[in-house]
């Protein structure tokens, strides 16, 4: 007679039972905890920018020393003999407003606070009967001519102040392609304007056979911008913003597209230093 089977052995069947279906809950559970197709590799890169999440504490510590510029230039009657005839003027319908003078506007960089000495291009001075240069804090001041260079495009004018906020002149041949840099101006004369971008090129010329470089940078540049300040992350001037690429030939209607000029400071610091050898009391 055979003996009766014991129930004992079903008892690991039971325990397998549940230790599978245990291992199964947790397994789902953690595969829902977990991205599908997750590939660390395939995360969009981020490419390199300022230290900082803002430009903000550069701007207030750099923009003080850059100032807008006015100057007033003579009327095109001045300029040109034959609109100083009424009769003229009648017979090819120029208006009498002719006679009025120009103003124009530009901007420029505080180098040496203490004498006063601000650095801007030749050009936004160049046949001007006054200039008047504009602080951040709104204070205006008559402007002098201590130095002037017409073929780097650069003028050196003193004003009659003192302790004024300085920018200190950077090493401009350190720079590289790809380093950030803000600019300070006074585009389309609207008052001080900032914008940033980095250093396209270096040692540009502006077209074939000339003799000066320039730096080449994609931070909008547009006219009046003409004088500013091209500074670095460290807040040094390493350039004076001085022309702009634009597709238009018509000066008033150009504009910015990227790609902008400025004078290296290098130049800029030789400039100042004849001006103040040549001009001013030591």
């Amino acid at each position: 007679m055979a003996e009766p089977r014991s129930a004992g052995p079903r008892i690991p069947f039971v325990l397998l039972f549940f230790a599978i279906l245990i291992a199964a809950v947790v397994g789902g559970v953690v595969a829902r905890m977990l991205p599908v197709g997750a590939d660390q590799s395939a995360e969009p890169r981020v490419l390199a920018g300022p230290a900082d999440d803002s430009l903000a504490p550069l701007v207030r510590k750099t923009s003080p020393a850059v100032v807008n510029i006015a100057t007033l230039l003579p009327s095109p009657a001045e300029q040109n003999p034959l609109l100083q005839d009424p009769f003229f003027r009648r017979y090819f319908g120029v208006p009498d407003a002719a006679l009025q003078p120009a103003m124009a506007a530009g901007s420029g960089v505080i180098v040496d606070g203490e004498r006063g000495l601000i650095i801007t291009n030749f050009h936004v001075v160049r046949n001007a009967e006054a200039v008047q240069v504009t602080l951040k804090d709104g204070r205006k001041f008559a402007a002098d001519p201590v130095g002037l260079d017409p073929n780097l495009d650069l003028a050196v004018l003193r004003i009659g102040a003192k302790n004024l906020p300085t920018l200190p002149l950077g090493d401009s041949s350190k720079l590289q392609v790809g380093d950030y840099v803000v600019a300070i101006g006074n585009p389309f004369g609207l008052g001080q304007t900032v914008t940033s971008g980095i250093i396209s090129a270096t040692d540009r010329p502006l077209g074939q056979g000339d003799p000066r470089r320039f730096i080449q940078t994609d931070a909008p540049i547009n006219p009046g911008n003409s004088g500013g300040a091209l500074i670095n992350l460290r807040g040094e001037l390493v350039g004076i913003n001085s022309a702009l690429f634009s597709p238009t030939q018509s000066e008033s209607s150009a504009g910015n597209v990227g790609i902008g000029f400025a004078i290296p400071s290098k130049v800029v610091k030789q400039v100042v230093a004849e001006a103040e050898r040549a001009k001013l009391p030591q």
